[in-house]
């Protein structure tokens, strides 16, 4: 584990002086002597000489922030890209990042469909629907063949973003789908009309590696696994892997994960800090270069029923997932 010491940056408590070197600077005399001995000209000023670059801010993972330009505009739209948010720990942020990648990714100019394969329908209350209204939800779309797909489709209030719905009946599809044949591909089914319309597909999971969440990763093309800055949370990491592995071997062979998002980070706190780190050394580049940061803001969106972009679109938290999205488009 990561002492309190080796988090220091160097650009923010400054280089040690090298062993022995003393603990006095030259006289101003001998630092001339020396500039006009190595300049090789009497009276050459010291600042003539190039000036060394400054060193690469460092962003929270540890490495040096890169920037990535703002991704250049569609002419049409698909096929789409399914990407599953995926882990079986509960509350590190997988409905409220399904929310606001989407409506980032929308926001350059992206045709984005969300489901919701979670029987709470956290992602369906976040954008302003009401579950137990609804007649029809993606369970009927995944448990009766005769529905069709499209009439379940809810228009959201953000340009660009559409939403497959869920509510408690989704609980119900753990048991009965234990009797169908390729049970494992009923997601694949139900999205398979869709996805020439769309630029991504996002897929809130629930909190379990069961027969749902199975479902979810058979259908994408690839994994998101927001990671909560906490311990407990790094534990479970490798169990979800495991799963992702099988559901490759066994199911998926072309389903890749797309990055690991540390969210709920908290700069102030060392321990959120050693995660991060233990994070980046376990999975390298995996690890996205964007990190969401604990804010009061995430939950007055989900009162608001709207993303964060747009309820406050200057806030860091909206900033953060633009980077995102960004990022994802970029892989």
């Amino acid at each position: 584990m990561a002492t309190p010491h080796s988090l220091r940056a160097p650009e923010v408590f400054g280089e040690q002086p090298a062993a022995g070197a003393p603990d006095s600077a030259p006289s101003a005399s001998s630092a001339a002597s020396t500039s006009s001995r190595g300049s090789g000209v009497s009276g050459t000023p010291a600042s003539s000489k190039p000036e060394q670059k400054s060193e690469q801010k460092l962003g929270p993972t540890g490495r040096p922030l890169r920037e990535i330009p703002e991704p250049p505009p569609l002419d049409r739209h698909g096929p789409a890209r399914v990407l599953a948010m995926c882990n079986q720990k509960g509350g590190v942020g997988k409905t409220t990042s399904t929310i606001n990648l989407g409506a980032s990714l929308a926001e350059y100019g992206r045709k984005v469909l969300l489901v919701d394969f979670d029987p709470q329908g956290a992602l369906s209350v976040g954008l302003g629907v009401q579950p137990h209204e609804l007649d029809q939800t993606v369970y009927n779309a995944v448990m009766e063949s005769s529905i069709n797909v499209r009439d379940i489709l809810h228009k959201t209030s953000i340009d660009g973003i559409d939403l497959l719905p869920s509510n408690i009946d989704l609980s119900a599809a753990e048991v009965q789908l234990v009797a169908e044949v390729g049970r494992e591909h009923s997601l694949m089914r139900v999205l398979r009309p869709l996805i020439a319309e769309y630029d991504f597909v996002l897929v809130d999971c629930q909190p379990s590696l069961g027969l749902l969440t199975v479902n979810a990763l058979t259908a994408a093309d690839g994994v998101i696994i927001p990671l909560e800055c906490e311990f407990f949370s790094l534990r479970g990491v490798a169990l979800l892997m495991d799963t992702i592995d099988k559901v490759r071997e066994r199911l998926n062979p072309s389903l890749d994960i797309i990055g690991i998002l540390a969210t709920m980070f908290d700069p102030r706190t060392l321990h959120s800090k050693e995660v991060i780190s233990r994070v980046v050394e376990a999975f390298g580049d995996t690890v996205f270069d964007t990190v969401i940061n604990r804010t009061v803001r995430f939950p007055e969106t989900t009162v608001a029923g709207e993303p964060i972009t747009t309820w406050a679109p200057k806030s860091v938290g909206a900033t953060a997932y633009r980077q995102l999205a960004r990022e994802v488009i970029r892989r």
